[in-house]
């Protein structure tokens, strides 16, 4: 059972009180004719030639005012605020009395009624009949607006702690309204991202989330158990390997945008599951999907927020093609003064960053490959922030793309980097089946049994690529990042509805 506050029980008895005078809090039907800002405009474009615009408004009350025989309110809906005018000739004395002492800031009601203008300049409905729709029990953690004698509307204790809006974002919605348009912009970036593929010929396809084999990317997986199969199954890491399962059936264009799983940490820029966009482009290769990345970075950018020049923190940011580039050895030369080609063993490399950089840790039985992205993260990652795709990866971190020729150590590989972040991962997708099981084999060899870069062989996945894959680029992105970075957002927690938190106590 619920524990109440002297506040809720004042609210509980206020129920009561409707009931007993036989007013259904929670009626079943409710009506409207217009949202807010709908009647408003109505009202404005009418207002010169004296047209009545009657209305049926409903929202959320954000603020009261009793003034003997008149009241007013605000109420907000989804579109935006309103002012409600309420007086004893319209509505009579009782029913006033009513409204002033059982409603509270929070209740949500339905008023009906004929738009005007106060002489303060408010559009405002004068409110002929008006009933509650559902009794707010708790009062949110704003503790309400003021509106000031200029009908300015003031809002005061609004809910800021970061693990109280994360935890309670029903509350967060419902008192910031710029929260709420940070969701309705986040769903117009996936819908951008979903325009420019479309127009471009990708095929929108779907991939079991539930898998019997993980792979496609590093991680850790989610384990769970079917009981009808009595097997073991995974949530899924990453769509990669089903969706190039496509290429083979002859389907050449197509992405899925949505939820992958990753038993990892939580920091601000990772969440255990998040939205991800991959796609596979047949006959393609690293330096067209590079073209086709900036394209459709910067057309999302000109969709959502009519512009490609963005703020991220301090940072003013052109997102407008085309990007750099820099190849990885160039730009971790530069800023570690390690040149990783001069030393093709983990033992070398591990030996040149403790002289060059004593103060550092690498893990001493770390590969070659892990080596180097080591000092990509302590060196050049920090300075990447304009956007810049970084090319040109170690072959064993890169277990599914193709070699360099002439190289076999390198990959056709490139991350995108954005505020010194990464934002995005392509390949030149490896589709020689015989050179794809040795790669399972080392990464089966050459890592630890709980190392997340451990790759599981897939059998299945090398019998498709046996009837022959065609040459192809492919690419994945979160989601997440590309909407921290377009609305200005320093924590992923800040554009996921519900983040992954540690249980209450």
């Amino acid at each position: 059972m619920a524990e109440y506050t002297t506040l809720e029980k004042i609210r509980l008895q206020k129920l009561e009180e409707l009931r007993a005078a036989g007013i259904e809090a929670y009626p079943t039907r409710a009506r409207r004719t217009h949202l807010s800002v709908e009647a408003i405009a109505e009202f404005e474009a009418k207002e010169k030639e004296g047209g009545e615009v009657r209305a049926i408004l409903t929202g959320r009350i954000r603020a009261m005012r009793a003034m003997g025989k008149i009241s007013f309110a605000h109420i907000e809906d989804g579109a935006g605020k309103v002012q409600l005018f309420f007086r004893t000739n319209e509505i009579g004395k009782d029913r006033l009395d009513l409204f002033n002492r059982l409603f509270d800031i929070g209740d949500f009601i339905e008023a009906e009624g004929v738009m005007f203008r106060t002489k303060s300049g408010e559009v405002t409905l004068h409110v002929h009949d008006f009933k509650l729709l559902a009794k707010s029990i708790s009062p949110l953690p704003a503790a309400k607006d003021e509106t000031l004698p200029d009908g300015t509307v003031v809002r005061h204790a609004a809910l800021e702690d970061a693990e109280l809006r994360a935890r309670q974002r029903y509350a967060d919605l419902a008192v910031n309204p710029e929260v709420r348009e940070t969701f309705r912009k986040r769903a117009a970036i996936v819908r951008a991202l979903r325009d420019f593929l479309d127009q471009r010929g990708f095929l929108e396809v779907e991939t079991p989330i539930l898998q019997p084999l993980y792979g496609g990317a590093a991680a850790r997986p989610f384990v769970t158990h079917h009981n009808e199969l009595d097997q073991d199954m995974y949530l899924r890491i990453s769509f990669e390997l089903y969706l190039k399962r496509l290429l083979v059936g002859n389907l050449e264009k197509v992405y899925e945008i949505g939820r992958d799983f990753r038993n990892e940490g939580v920091s601000f820029k990772h969440n255990p599951e998040f939205t991800q966009l991959e796609f596979y482009w047949a006959y393609a290769d690293y330096l067209q999907v590079m073209e086709l990345t900036e394209q459709m970075v910067s057309y999302v950018a000109q969709t959502v927020l009519g512009t490609h020049k963005i703020r991220f923190k301090e940072h003013e940011i052109d997102l407008t093609p085309p990007w750099r580039r820099l190849e990885m050895r160039q730009g971790i030369l530069e800023t570690s003064g390690i040149d990783f080609a001069q030393h093709p063993t983990a033992e070398s490399l591990f030996q040149a960053i403790r002289e060059k950089h004593p103060r550092l840790t690498p893990d001493p039985k770390a590969t070659r490959g892990k080596l180097i992205d080591f000092l990509l993260s302590e060196f050049l990652e920090p300075t990447l922030i304009q956007p810049t795709f970084l090319y040109n990866y170690p072959r064993d971190i890169s277990p599914l793309a193709k070699s360099i020729p002439g190289d076999p150590l390198t990959v056709e590989r490139f991350e995108g980097y954005v505020a010194g972040f990464e934002l995005c991962n392509a390949f030149t997708e490896l589709n020689d089946p015989i050179d794809q099981e040795q790669r399972f084999l080392e990464m089966g060899r050459d890592y630890a049994a709980d190392d997340e870069e451990k790759h599981p062989m897939d059998e299945d996945y090398l019998r498709a690529m046996r009837y022959g894959m065609p040459p192809n680029g492919g690419f994945g992105m979160g989601v997440d990042r590309l909407a921290m970075l377009l609305l200005d957002k320093h924590s992923i927690r800040e554009v996921l509805l519900f983040p992954a938190l540690r249980k209450e106590e």
